[in-house]
């Protein structure tokens, strides 16, 4: 095998991206609920682009980038429309520890940046390892609110919010 490569992601990447997200869920239940058209889930609505890192044939990771919406704006006090807001980020766990999501992190600041806005994203509160990559990259926590569903274990979802350092902090 070659050495991964991050590249826009591609229609007939998308298989690969749900066999991929299918060893996430059973690993981690990341999604929280399996979707009824995982294509779809991958693919959201608003969408500006979606990067894979590929190793072969494989999907090592996944990450999306979309339109704001109202709620993630006001956690970080910005107008939506100044906003980025990264979705569907996943390494699968024979990735992890090998920069993966770190790298996906910086691909969708760099996008995001090159349209002048700033990257946005929320993690539930049962996401420590994530939160702890998040800061450890240098984004910074913006805000959290209860989210409008409930966790596997039953409880009312907690969603912190947290923003991409700015460009020239980087």
């Amino acid at each position: 095998m070659g050495e991964p490569e991050i590249r826009n992601r591609h229609d007939d990447d998308l298989k690969a991206c749900v066999e991929a997200l299918a060893t996430v869920y059973e690993a981690d239940r990341y999604p929280a609920r399996w979707p009824a058209d995982p294509e779809g889930w991958l693919t959201p609505d608003s969408m500006l682009g979606a990067w894979v890192v590929m190793e072969g044939p494989d999907v090592l990771g996944h990450v999306a980038l979309t339109r704001a919406d109202e709620a993630l704006a006001a956690d970080v006090g910005r107008p939506a429309q100044e906003l980025a807001a990264v979705a569907r980020l996943f390494a699968t766990a024979s990735a992890r520890r090998q920069g993966v999501a770190s790298a996906l992190l910086a691909t969708v600041t760099k996008a995001a940046a090159a349209e002048n806005l700033r990257a946005v994203l929320e993690v539930e509160d049962g996401g420590r390892a994530a939160m702890a990559l998040y800061e450890r990259v240098g984004w910074c926590r913006g805000g959290s609110r209860p989210g409008d569903w409930r966790t596997a274990d039953g409880r009312t979802a907690l969603l912190h919010t947290y923003v991409a350092p700015d460009a020239g902090e980087r």
